[in-house]
């Protein structure tokens, strides 16, 4: 007895290790990005507001914490001093940083604050020498992590010229990519056997095993049980009131975009769901236990479309012996 869109007895969640995709945003992922900021100049220093367009590349320590470091060139950044033969002329220059990102949240939008050191070179016009400055930098921000690979940037960076004592500004945006990243292994299940049925004695009726399994999949980072599924839910609370000795655990599973934290709470959240839908189906609350194992038992290849959607899913099943006449 099987209930439609089931995708079969589960029987083992083994997962070869190297076909499972790096988790973004995780601790031990690379981070790069291009870059644009608006430059807003001190007035002492006689220059018009310019941009910095360059580029970074970054290493979360943590899923929080992301190390970065970044070069850029300016552009359109004018002499303005009135009196100078040199009023005007567009001046060249240079910036590297590096910085420490602490980011808040889970899930695709992730505001930050950052802080750390730059250093500014610009050439002087008519000679060959350097205005070279070592800038303190304090900044805050979000991202939006339109997949698990792909994000855009907007932020506000605070400079203070430790050599000069002025304090500047610079906003941009941003669009980079997120890769790499540790994953634990796989958890397999091993499967059991099916018990032989006991021959039953005569004139005893012959007992049969039979076993009804629930497979409902979820949208990407939601908990709402999608309606094409609210039959099956029904039938199987059916089962169970038919049958009123049987219990279940319903189990609830995740992709694996996002934290681990993150993806064990949805997870979490998706079991209740259905456990919370048997239960207003009028299945007894003390019949249905719940239980979330995030994104640690997968059973399709969560580097593909399909195969996420595979595995943002909740599974339960019941077996009882019934009689054969």
């Amino acid at each position: 007895m099987k209930l439609k869109n089931t995708v079969g007895i589960v029987v083992s969640a083994a997962m070869a290790a190297s076909a499972l995709p790096v988790m973004a945003q995780s601790a031990g992922s690379v981070e790069v990005e291009a870059f644009a900021k608006r430059y807003f100049t001190d007035s002492m220093r006689n220059l018009d507001d310019g941009t910095l367009v360059g580029g970074s590349i970054g290493y979360f320590l943590t899923d929080d914490v992301l190390l970065n470091i970044g070069l850029g060139t300016y552009k359109s950044l004018d002499v303005d001093q009135a009196g100078s033969p040199y009023d005007g002329d567009e001046m060249d220059g240079r910036m590297a940083h590096l910085e420490a990102v602490y980011h808040f949240g889970q899930g695709a939008l992730r505001p930050y604050v950052s802080g750390g050191f730059a250093h500014q070179e610009l050439d002087q016009p008519g000679t060959s020498q350097e205005d070279r400055t070592t800038m303190a930098m304090a900044g805050v921000g979000i991202k939006n992590y339109l997949n698990e690979n792909f994000f855009v940037k907007a932020g506000v960076d605070a400079l203070y010229g430790i050599d000069h004592g002025n304090t500047e500004w610079q906003a941009g945006v941003g669009l980079g990519l997120n890769f790499g990243g540790s994953k634990p292994a796989p958890v397999v299940a091993q499967a059991e056997p099916a018990p032989a049925p006991a021959p039953a004695p005569e004139p005893a009726p012959e007992m049969q095993s039979v076993r009804v399994e629930l497979d409902v999949k979820f949208d990407f980072d939601r908990d709402t049980i999608r309606p094409e599924f609210r039959q099956d839910i029904q039938s199987l609370a059916e089962f169970m009131k038919t049958y009123p000795s049987v219990t279940t655990t319903v189990e609830g599973h995740t992709d694996s975009v996002g934290t681990d934290a993150y993806n064990q709470d949805l997870s979490e959240r998706r079991a209740n769901s259905v456990r919370q839908a048997l239960i207003d189906e009028g299945v007894e609350s003390s019949r249905v236990n719940a239980v979330g194992y995030g994104e640690s038992r997968p059973i399709a290849d969560n580097s593909t479309d399909d195969g996420r959607a595979m595995n943002r899913r909740v599974e339960a099943e019941v077996e009882t012996q019934v009689e054969v006449r």
